[in-house]
Formats: structure tokens, C-alpha cells, sequence
């Protein structure tokens, strides 16, 4: 498998991914707020499409209708401060239907491989982007652990503590932006969202505290990939599907382990 290049590029890319998607998942979850990853993924597709309609490199084009789309979700958090969820839908249902029309204006015959991933596209230039974003989280994560964890359980009490929470969440917005235009390539649009949150779900069951979590997320976010990318090269399936599909047998085994574990320990 690792003598062809395309699978060594794919593997690089998909560790790093699987390093970088639980992480910035991990505090989307945690905030209540997991179906961000499927309204900015959605607006990646139209950034994909226009792209493909004006001859831009497509993740470029994805990265900054994300990026329009994460402000325009803070934006309108703001605006519907009660109905928080309204943002996102108003979000989705923007993308999903810029996506639509610029699809129907043609010139985007290679547009599947966006939306399920793809091992033989990956290119120099994607590994790249995808290092320099994983070293821009991992340092924000380290330099903003403490304001992080505060904000993710209670936000208000973190302004009045002093913490600059609309500076960070728009940041950390951004993060999530990119996070999703970068990782459509390897995992696609239609599962990115997945990958952020299924290693997340399994890692909640098992973990005692929030650090741990965090662990627990990567590792099961690396055994996802390592293993879906490993099943897509030998049975020729689209990569995305496999990885999402191992990450969701991961969390069904745990959920299995669990159940039995009480009904073994329940006293009789």
C-alpha cells in the first residue's frame, strides 16, 4: 500500500486530520453546538462549486465561504440570542441552496470527489495547508486551554471573569472553518462533520475528565482513519465513507462493552 504515493500523501494528510477534526469537535460538543460542522460544510460545497465555475483552486474557494459563513453563524448567534439554534439552520439552508445554483450552472464534473473524498487528488500543496492549520489549533488549544475550558461550559461567567470570549469564538470560528474546507479532501463535505463528532461521542462515554477526553477523541479519531483509509485502498471504496463507518463501529463497540459491562457487575 505505501509504495504508492498517493497513499503515502493520503496517510499524512488523514493523521493530521485525525488529529486536528476530534480536537476542534471535541469543544463544538461540548458547547452544544455539533451541527455547526454540517452548516459550514454545506457552505463548502458552494465555495467547492464556484471555485470549480471560475477557475480558483476549490479549497481555497471552500476556505473562504466557511470562513463568511462561521462569521455569519457568531453574527446571528448574536442577533437570535434566545434561538441560538436559528443561526445555523439560517446558515445551512444558505449553503444548501447556493450549493444547488451554482452546481446547475455546470463546470463541476469533479465535484464527487469533494463530496466523498478522494485518496488519488490529494496534492503537495493540500498536505501543506493541512500541517499549517493543525500547528495554528494545537497552539491555540495550548495558549487558550484555561479561557477555552471556561467559555465551553459557561460563557457568560467567562466575560464577566474577563476572558475576551467574542475575539476567541470568532477565532475559534475561523478554526472550525478551516478545519472543514481542509478535511473535505481526504474525508469529503458530506462526512467531515462526522469525523468531528463520532470519535467525540465515544470518547464521552469513557473518559473521567477533560483532558482525557480530549486523548481519548485523537485516539479514536487516528484508529478511524488509519483503518477506513487502509479498507478504502484494498476494497476500492470512497474514503470518507470508511473512515466515518470505522469511527461509528468504534462508538457502537463502546456503547456494546459498556451495556455488558452493567449487566455483569449489576448485582443480583
Amino acid at each position: 500500500m505505501f509504495s504508492y504515493e498517493f497513499m503515502q500523501k493520503s496517510f499524512i494528510m488523514g493523521i493530521m486530520i485525525a488529529l486536528i477534526a476530534p480536537t476542534i469537535g471535541y469543544f463544538l460538543v461540548l458547547r452544544r453546538q455539533s451541527i455547526v460542522g454540517d452548516a459550514l460544510s454545506h457552505v463548502a460545497l458552494s465555495g467547492v462549486a464556484f471555485g470549480m465555475i471560475t477557475n480558483f483552486y476549490p479549497v481555497y474557494t471552500a476556505m473562504v465561504f466557511s470562513i463568511i459563513a462561521a462569521l455569519g453563524i457568531e453574527g446571528l448567534r448574536k442577533k437570535f440570542e434566545n434561538y441560538a439554534e436559528l443561526s445555523l439552520a439560517i446558515i445551512l439552508s444558505a449553503g444548501i441552496g447556493l450549493a444547488s445554483v451554482l452546481i446547475s450552472l455546470g463546470n463541476t464534473q469533479g465535484i464527487l470527489s469533494y463530496l466523498f473524498g478522494s485518496l488519488a487528488l490529494i496534492t503537495d500543496q493540500d498536505i501543506l495547508l493541512v500541517i499549517m492549520l493543525g500547528i495554528i489549533i494545537f497552539l491555540t488549544v495550548i495558549l487558550f486551554y484555561k479561557s477555552l475550558f471556561y467559555m465551553t461550559f459557561d460563557e457568560e461567567s467567562a466575560t464577566l471573569a474577563g476572558i475576551p470570549t467574542r475575539p476567541i469564538n470568532l477565532f475559534f470560528s475561523i478554526l472550525v472553518a478551516l478545519t472543514i474546507a481542509i478535511s473535505m479532501r481526504i474525508v469529503g463535505i458530506l462526512l467531515v462533520s462526522s469525523l468531528m463528532i463520532l470519535p467525540v461521542a465515544a470518547s464521552l462515554l469513557i473518559a473521567n475528565s477533560f483532558k482525557a477526553g480530549i486523548i481519548y477523541s485523537n485516539i479514536f479519531g487516528l484508529i478511524s482513519v488509519i483503518v477506513g483509509l487502509t479498507i478504502s485502498f484494498y476494497l476500492d471504496l470512497a474514503p470518507g465513507g470508511t473512515i466515518v463507518l470505522s469511527a461509528l463501529i468504534i462508538l457502537v463497540i463502546i456503547i456494546l462493552l459498556q451495556y455488558f459491562r452493567s449487566k455483569i457487575t449489576k448485582p443480583a
